[in-house]
């Protein structure tokens, strides 16, 4: 009879709940304000007052201001590097790489839309990027993901990363295109969900003929 039993993880109860809930009311004020006033102006007593909690609770669900302004891309990454683990085994690295970020926007959307409107959440790259202490720990950041999915591309393909470079070689390739592709889209007039994903589709299409094309026209 054990076979028949159900194995799903019961739901939160309703502490559990309530902790997101205000979780996501701090991240959702401090976005807010980090992108109306920045984030050197915006203190954690403002943001603990936007949601009517104390400086104490604040720091029970965050470390400090840099956490909260990051948070969001904790959770896109998070979604990501799932999304590469479940790709099929037969797909070459590099296209399992490119499938996991385009395929895989849409929960991303969703995931951020659950906390944050996905606009608000593209603003914040912008605060992130003209913010020098954010964009060191975003780059900080982006460094311990490559040894992460360099890890799971190892995995995959019953590689050592220590002794065989190229899961790091794949990842580090592919992770300099998203970053070329994250400060051009900065720049284009369409800010959109739907526009960083067809400039990296059409980036990612660029891999193979920069790498390995003739660039000479004449």
């Amino acid at each position: 009879m054990g076979q028949f039993m159900d194995t799903a993880p019961p739901p939160p109860g309703l502490r559990e709940r309530k902790k997101q809930r205000t979780r996501d009311a701090l991240l959702r004020a401090a976005v807010e304000l980090f992108v109306s006033q920045g984030y050197e102006h915006t203190t954690v007593d403002e943001i603990a007052a936007a949601v009517d909690v104390s400086q104490r609770t604040f720091f029970r669900y965050f470390a400090g201001k840099e956490e909260a302004a990051l948070a969001l891309e904790e959770l896109t990454v998070a979604h990501f590097v799932d999304a590469v683990r479940s790709r099929p085994p037969h797909e070459p690295p590099m296209e399992a790489l490119r499938r996991a970020v385009l395929s895989g926007w849409h929960s991303i959307g969703e995931a951020v839309e659950s906390v944050v409107p996905v606009e608000l959440y593209l603003r914040m790259y912008r605060v992130i990027e003209s913010t020098p202490v954010l964009l060191a720990a975003h780059l900080r950041r982006a460094a311990e993901t490559e040894e992460t999915i360099a890890g799971v591309i190892a995995e995959r393909e019953g590689l050592d990363p220590d002794t065989d470079p190229r899961p790091r070689l794949a990842v580090a390739v592919f992770s300099a295109v998203m970053r070329v592709t994250e400060r051009q889209w900065l720049l284009e007039e369409e800010f959109s969900l739907a526009g960083i994903h067809a400039l990296t589709s059409r980036y990612l299409d660029q891999v193979g003929p920069a790498l390995l094309g003739d660039w000479r026209t004449v």
